[in-house]
């Protein structure tokens, strides 16, 4: 988001608590500390500090008119623990919202994030949504999407270029006691990789066109999911290479209750990379560049026990084109005091990649197959609160991808005092060993609190 529009977010804030009207304050400040003694490196001590910061101010003028802010801020108080530096932030959201007193219309305006089905967009922006006759809803946004940085600019170019601006709509008809069905299209970027002077290996452009559905005939069952199909006019693919498939995404889970004890549920997904990820916002999560296909499907089981014990049993099998098969099965028990004043669990799962292709030819077996124990305990006494948590996983010995490593493991203890209704502070220990990092132990230091300036106590 540029300056001015920072500047506009904080003089109306300014303007909301010289009217005296409902401000809310409300935030989270961490202090971690750890040291790193690596092999061939210096000797480093980390212990960045940061501090998360949300503001909610209501009736500004009138009673429909509210302005929403969050960001976070760091600063390393020794030695720099990421690669962007010694300090840095972020603002999440900063906007504008206006509700109307009819049709749960609303508009906003500032960076925000968009839902609309085809798309879970960040942006720079203006939405709107009205309700309709009939039971017909309709929503729309436009503006500039909001640009994430990789740790390597080369794998950004052309990148902001093409994106230079993100718009979508979304038209949904509700159907009393069966459920809603929208129709949604997005469209990201305008100049593809293909159309420029000179062409760009990687399109970051968008263009979907989406389905959705949720039908709910009777409170012990739903389905809901989404068909996403992909409009864009891509660049032909290489002689020799498969066609593209048009389906950028599927997704359905469907849940069913039997006799008050027992839910079922699964999913079934499939994702072609190709279109699914190219041009989203989270390149540092996703490749831009992939040209893979997933499908997963699974499901569960839980029994809720006439005592407090819940047991749940789950299977997932996962397929990459690239990579093969993986299958996840297991278990967990659970148990709360009648209060819920403490609370426990055991779980065990195993996975078998024993299908995996390309990872290691020659030993398969060691790539991903492992398997996986779980513990975990809360507690709540009064102000205070502990839990603790540990997890192992155990792999075949000698594994290289694992540093020749066969146990990897963590265990977290956490411990809170709740001071007033609107401040609390915890801290967290965690101690474990990974591939990276042996014997590690971090520290971490934390405070929420929450503070309204309105009239009858803010929110």
């Amino acid at each position: 988001m540029k300056r001015r529009n920072h500047v506009v977010l904080l003089a109306t804030l300014m303007s909301a608590t010289a009217w005296g009207q409902e401000v809310s304050l409300y935030g989270t400040t961490m202090a971690q500390m750890w040291k790193q003694d690596t092999p061939g490196f210096d000797k480093a001590t980390f212990t960045p500090a940061t501090q998360y910061l949300g503001i909610d101010a209501t009736k500004l003028g009138t009673d429909n008119l509210s302005l929403h802010l969050f960001g976070w801020g760091r600063t390393d108080l020794s030695d720099a623990s990421t690669l962007e530096g010694k300090s840095g932030g972020y603002l999440n959201y900063g906007y504008l919202q206006y509700r109307f007193d009819r049709a749960n219309a609303e508009i906003k305006a500032g960076r925000m994030t968009v839902n609309q089905s085809t798309g879970f967009e960040q942006i720079d922006g203006v939405s709107v949504r009205t309700d309709l006759r009939g039971g017909f809803s309709v929503s729309a946004f436009g503006g500039r999407p909001v640009y994430y940085k990789t740790v390597d600019p080369r794998n950004q170019t052309d990148y902001e270029f093409q994106r230079d601006a993100i718009f979508g709509t979304r038209l949904g008809w509700r159907m009393p006691k069966v459920g809603e069905i929208g129709v949604s299209f997005l469209q990201d970027g305008t100049k593809a990789a293909k159309d420029l002077d000179i062409p760009s290996p990687i399109d970051y452009t968008r263009k979907q066109l989406g389905v959705d559905v949720l039908i709910t005939p009777a409170t012990i069952f739903d389905v809901r999911g989404r068909t996403v199909f992909d409009l864009a006019d891509h660049a032909p693919a290489a002689p020799g290479a498969p066609d593209r498939n048009k389906i950028a995404e599927h997704d359905y889970t469907a849940s069913l209750k039997l006799g008050g004890q027992f839910v079922l549920s699964g999913n079934f997904a499939e994702r072609n990379f190709f279109a699914y990820f190219a041009g989203t916002n989270l390149p540092s999560l996703f490749r831009q560049d992939e040209k893979d296909m997933f499908r997963g499907f699974g499901g569960s089981i839980t029994w809720n026990a006439p005592s407090t014990v819940q047991i749940v049993a789950d299977y997932r099998h996962m397929h990459r084109e690239s990579f093969g098969d993986v299958n996840r099965a297991g278990g967990e028990i659970r148990w709360a005091s009648s209060e819920k004043t403490f609370q426990a669990g055991v779980g065990a799962h195993w996975v078998n990649a024993a299908n995996t292709k390309f990872v290691d030819p020659a030993t398969p077996y060691r790539s991903l197959s492992h398997k996986e124990a779980r513990a975990w305990m809360m507690t709540v006494k009064g102000k205070f609160s502990a839990s603790l948590d540990g997890i192992l996983q155990r792999y075949d010995s000698g594994n290289p991808y694992l540093a020749g490593m066969k146990n990897v493991y963590e265990a977290v203890a956490s411990l809170g005092f709740q001071a007033t209704t609107n401040l609390k502070m915890s801290g967290d220990v965690s101690y474990g060993t990974n591939p990276v990092a042996k014997h590690e132990t971090r520290g971490l230091l934390r405070a929420e609190y929450r503070f309204g300036f309105a009239k009858k106590g803010g929110r």
